[in-house]
């Protein structure tokens, strides 16, 4: 009983077995769809195989035309609506079989949707991804190959049932003349081909996964590369610079490397798929004379020998399939085993379950709450260096906080920390004095509108894209665009909020420019209206007079909120209430602008390399 116990533990942790049950579950309706269509598919062959083999021997024996003309019309009425069923079966599965495609794919988004971010960034488990999708451009291994296999073994299974229906009779006949040296001669080839035939089979599956294994390694860097060609996007750069040389020679070199190794999958897989075949005419061949023979001998009429030679065949071809349906699974159970792997990655990131304070929510936060860095220290995963060392800074809810430095100081990687994209490696962030880690996760994101250095925009509506939603307050929505400075050319846009930014599913649609696409992601952190505005570079893409007329607003824009600004241009600091100057992941100086601008240090060296510009500007 515990050996049995360890074995249905066993099958439940089987990789395929997990994977079929995820299918099951996306779409219930596919494994019954395929099970029906795979007997009317199957059907017709045998049903027209065994009335033929009636109406011969009716032709070579009474030739009743009344029993002529019945089996006549059997055949073809049966098969007619054999294959009306059959199409209908064939048309629901491959409807379930699409739905399952979309809705496992929407389960892999989703996944990804859902990793820890430090996951998302993670080197490794990217090249997961790759791998998983590099698995299934070869032959499908992996969940669709598993899939299209299973459904195999179904075909064969109908096979088997049918073909020895079929057989039967000859089977008895057999047995009822005693022991007959031909009949064992027969049997003893046949088992000896069917065996040497299943082997080969199974040898060649293993090496084709293989080498399918191998392929797919040695070509995630080659796809990575040029999958980072965007040819749309690079379009200006490609022809000012002349890249198409490059590009074309880097895609002459994956196009090269690509056919070498389909000439080496292709020969391989006929080096052991030629023998294979020879060992199966063989067994037909074979099959052929001992039905001929045993008819020759009057065990049974000529029209048997359609039925019998037929039958014993595909009978002999289904068993030798059961065995190579199983090896084929066994040489995809690693790429199923890698698929899993990915939806098996845990959320190690804490998930808190302190609510946050409504107050944080509303809009007029009160002033005593305090967000504070205590002793911060970050590293990368997989990084030995940190990227901040020994933060400890505080500013009040409802402030606005600069924070500058050379590139590469530690800035972004502060507001991540800020907003939990990433925990401490050292110290503590704390919210009113609660470490953020304890606060509901999914909440204190609420918290906060960011507008990134690297945000992106869809080739969604324009009012999708403020609301990052397909529902979209529209008033909401405007007045957000208004404020970002995007007002002049939303009355431009030919049909308003519904227009759809870029032509990637939409050839009505409108380019925008750099600049723009930076104010619409303004909007889109206006639209959120979190009590926490976190703008990093966000005047980069602007000119000056608009960058001018964003910082003329703003502090009314954000009032009652607080603001972080990551910013190059110093001129922003002068609307912030504190300044921290980062350097080589550590804060080197904190005040006002008119204090920093006093005393020598690092802010004052980097206002005075920009200070003649505004100097220039202003006059």
């Amino acid at each position: 009983m515990k050996r049995f116990k360890e074995k249905i533990e066993a099958c439940r942790k089987n990789p395929n077995i997990r994977a079929l049950k995820m299918c099951h579950g996306l779409c219930p309706q596919y494994f019954p769809l395929k099970a029906a269509e795979a007997l009317f598919q199957k059907l017709s062959p045998y049903f027209t195989l065994w009335f033929s083999a009636q109406i011969i021997n009716e032709l070579l024996g009474a030739r009743d035309k009344r029993r002529l003309i019945a089996l006549v019309l059997a055949t073809i009425l049966g098969n007619l609506a054999i294959s009306v069923l059959s199409q209908i079966l064939n048309r629901a599965f491959q409807q379930a079989e699409y739905l399952l495609d979309q809705r496992e794919a929407a389960a892999f988004m989703r996944k990804t949707l859902t990793l820890d971010y430090q996951d998302l960034e993670s080197p490794d488990i990217r090249k997961l991804r790759r791998k998983i999708t590099e698995n299934g451009k070869i032959n499908w291994y992996g969940r669709k190959n598993l899939l299209l296999t299973v459904c195999w073994g179904m075909e064969e299974a109908v096979d088997f049932l049918l073909s020895l229906l079929l057989s039967l009779e000859m089977f008895v006949t057999i047995c009822g003349a005693g022991f007959n040296l031909w009949a064992l001669g027969f049997a003893i080839l046949l088992l000896a081909a069917l065996a040497l035939h299943v082997s080969l089979m199974s040898v060649g599956i293993r090496k084709m996964s293989s080498l399918a294994n191998e392929i797919g390694q040695s070509m995630l860097d080659e796809n990575r590369v040029e999958g980072g060609i965007d040819v749309y996007n690079m379009g200006k750069d490609i022809r000012l610079y002349r890249q198409d040389g490059m590009i074309l020679k880097i895609k002459r070199k994956l196009l090269d490397a690509q056919t070498e190794i389909n000439r080496k999958y292709y020969t391989t897989q006929y080096l052991y798929d030629a023998p294979t075949f020879a060992v199966e005419y063989f067994m037909e061949g074979l099959i052929y004379a001992f039905v001929a023979l045993y008819s020759f001998l009057g065990a049974w009429g000529i029209g048997s020998i359609v039925i019998y030679s037929q039958a014993i065949n595909r009978l002999a071809d289904s068993i030798a399939m059961f065995f190579n349906v199983k090896a084929s699974i066994d040489g995809n159970t690693q790429f199923v085993a890698e698929y899993l792997s990915y939806f098996d990655l845990p959320n190690r990131m804490y998930q808190g379950k302190v609510p946050v304070e409504k107050q944080f929510l509303c809009d007029g936060g009160d002033n005593e709450y305090e967000m504070e860095f205590q002793n911060v220290s970050f590293r990368y995963p997989g990084s030995e260096e940190y990227a901040l060392k020994n933060i400890s800074i505080k500013f009040q809810v409802g402030s606005r906080l600069a924070v500058v430095g050379p590139n590469g100081s530690g800035k972004t990687t502060f507001i991540k920390l800020m907003c939990r994209l990433y925990d401490p490696t050292e110290g503590e962030i704390l919210l009113n004095g609660v470490n953020i880690q304890k606060y509901d996760y999914a909440e204190y994101l609420q918290l906060f509108s960011v507008v990134f250095q690297d945000f992106k925009l869809f080739s969604f509506p324009l009012g999708s894209n403020v609301a990052a939603s397909e529902a979209v307050d529209a008033a909401l929505a405007q007045k957000a665009l208004e404020q970002a400075g995007f007002s002049e050319r939303l009355r431009k846009m030919p049909a308003g909020l519904g227009t759809c930014l870029y032509r990637d599913f939409d050839e009505n649609g409108v380019e925008i420019s750099g600049g723009e696409a930076q104010k619409i992601a303004l909007a889109r952190a206006l639209y959120k209206g979190s009590p926490f505005m976190i703008l990093d570079e966000p005047t980069a893409a602007l000119d000056p007079i608009a960058e001018f007329e964003i910082y003329q607003g703003f502090d009314n824009i954000v009032k009652g909120k607080t603001a972080v600004y990551i910013s190059h241009r110093l001129s922003s600091c002068r609307f912030c209430d504190k300044i921290a100057v980062f350097d080589q992941g550590k804060i080197v100086q904190t005040g006002s602008h008119d204090v920093l601008c006093s005393v020598e240090g690092k802010y004052r060296e980097l206002w005075k390399a920009q200070e003649q510009y505004y100097v220039e500007q202003k006059g």
